[in-house]
């Protein structure tokens, strides 16, 4: 088996996403002459010529073999370029992972204690996303990421950690429905509170909650379920969300357990050629057993109707 030399071959990739010898000398910081060098020797390790290039013209182009190898480099060599940068220039080994804020929030803190007793010199760098997860990982500013969607992306690969569904959360004087079935209709003229459009809760509230093509109608929209939740504990209306995102502390609102909504998936992704990383096959144990647990404890906190008294409270205390 041939050793691979790295500097010939990120000397071929950036040519080849250049398009031009002298665009690939300025981002190597080498002259032209470096370049037609590396690819020289790069093609003699490889048997076969890789790229064109004319004398005189200024692009280049690549050949059925050359075509080959940078199709299989593409969709991760940046990637791997940028982390091993970033772990040559840190002391420390460095994890960074990406989620949405409610994530972070409320459950990854007991993950990174568990995660801080087995690797205690390994670095954890949160960066707090949602829809821009995917670009993170493939431009190698992310290892790791968690998230209720599924991107499809195959630089990215992702597997489900937990499932969780969405509870009824409304002001603690409101009356509440009668049964699991009486929800939508029971919403019907209350304001709502959910999330902004576009985002897969906001979709699954409103098809949930709709009666005769009628939807509730949304009073505040806002990016993540602590706000949503804060509106809520202000009396500003209801809202359908996460049942791990519900405190003991929450005095001031009511969280009704609902049986009949999809579940819905929390995935852990890595960027692949990352996949066999120690410190990240050890983030991907404790989320599937640390978080994972802690989504179903704070489930218990909401009970469904039918554990609940079901006695209506006066109109009145409607807000």
């Amino acid at each position: 088996m041939k050793e691979v030399n790295l500097t010939l071959t990120q000397t071929f990739f950036l040519a080849a996403q250049e398009g031009t010898y002298s665009a690939a000398a300025r981002r190597l910081n080498i002259s032209y002459q470096s370049v037609a060098n590396h690819i020289r020797r790069l093609e003699q390790r490889v048997g076969e010529k890789l790229i064109v290039a004319k004398r005189g013209a200024k692009s280049i182009s690549l050949t059925p073999r050359g075509t080959s190898l940078y199709r299989l480099l593409e969709p991760e060599f940046d990637a791997m370029l940028t982390r091993l940068g970033s772990l040559i220039d840190k002391e420390r080994p460095v994890i960074r992972i990406g989620m949405p804020q409610a994530i972070f929030f409320y459950l990854l803190p007991p993950v990174l204690t568990a995660f801080r007793k087995f690797h205690p010199n390994v670095e954890i760098v949160g960066y707090e996303r949602d829809v821009s997860l995917p670009d993170l990982i493939h431009s190698g500013s992310l290892d790791v990421c968690l998230s209720e969607r599924y991107f499809g992306n195959t630089v990215m690969s992702q597997r489900v950690v937990c499932h969780y569904r969405p509870a009824l959360v409304c002001p603690a004087g409101w009356p509440l429905p009668a049964t699991e079935a009486a929800v939508p209709k029971w919403a019907l003229g209350r304001p709502l509170i959910t999330y902004e459009p576009g985002q897969m809760l906001r979709n699954m509230a409103l098809e949930y909650l709709s009666v005769d093509n009628e939807r509730p109608r949304v009073v505040v929209s806002t990016s993540t379920s602590a706000s949503a939740k804060r509106c809520v504990d202000e009396g500003l209306g209801f809202a359908l969300l996460p049942t791990w995102c519900i405190e003991e502390t929450d005095s001031r609102i009511q969280c009704v357990a609902l049986t009949n909504t999809p579940k819905i998936p929390i995935y852990f992704g890595e960027a692949t050629y990352l996949r066999s990383n120690p410190f990240v096959q050890s983030m991907y144990r404790l989320c599937l057993d640390v978080l994972a647990k802690s989504v179903e404890e704070r489930a218990n906190r909401c009970k469904p109707l039918k554990a609940r008294k079901t006695t209506a409270r006066p109109a009145a205390a409607i807000r």
